[in-house]
């Protein structure tokens, strides 16, 4: 399909894969590991994490040989995969986190300051958000 969030989809669009990454993304890196914080069977997991190995997001690295055991760390790819799980933490913290507040805070590296995610132009560096953008075709339209 012509369409960028179905492309996107295909590679994280189930429950699983997103959960996975973020557990990945603050390091927690080994299928034992995972698998007892997000509760889910070996099966599953096992079959998630090829996904996101085969389609370039993840990579699988040998940690033992005796016997032989793997670790997972994000490609570049998924690095900014890791970039729009920001984004919905954004939308979450906002809309389903309750009275209670967000669950996990965010510190910005470069101030240092507790922050979150905030859509910008690349171009002229402005806020960009749905109501400020018009939707064209581009070179890759069916």
């Amino acid at each position: 399909m012509a369409c960028s969030i179905a492309r996107t989809l295909d590679v994280i669009g189930e429950p699983w894969s997103p959960l996975i990454l973020r557990d990945i993304y603050v390091g927690i890196t080994r299928f034992e590991q995972i698998q007892q914080e997000l509760g889910l069977s070996r099966k599953v997991l096992a079959e998630r994490l090829k996904g996101l190995v085969e389609k370039g997001v993840l990579e699988r690295r040998e940690y033992s040989s005796r016997p032989p055991r793997y670790e997972y760390t994000l490609t570049p790819k998924g690095l900014e995969l890791c970039d729009l799980l920001l984004t919905m933490v954004r939308w979450g913290d906002r809309w389903t986190a309750g009275d209670a507040g967000p669950p996990v805070l965010y510190r910005h590296h470069a101030c240092g300051e507790i922050s979150h995610i905030e859509p910008h132009c690349a171009k002229c560096d402005r806020p960009m958000h749905a109501t400020d953008v018009d939707v064209l075709p581009g070179p890759g339209a069916a």
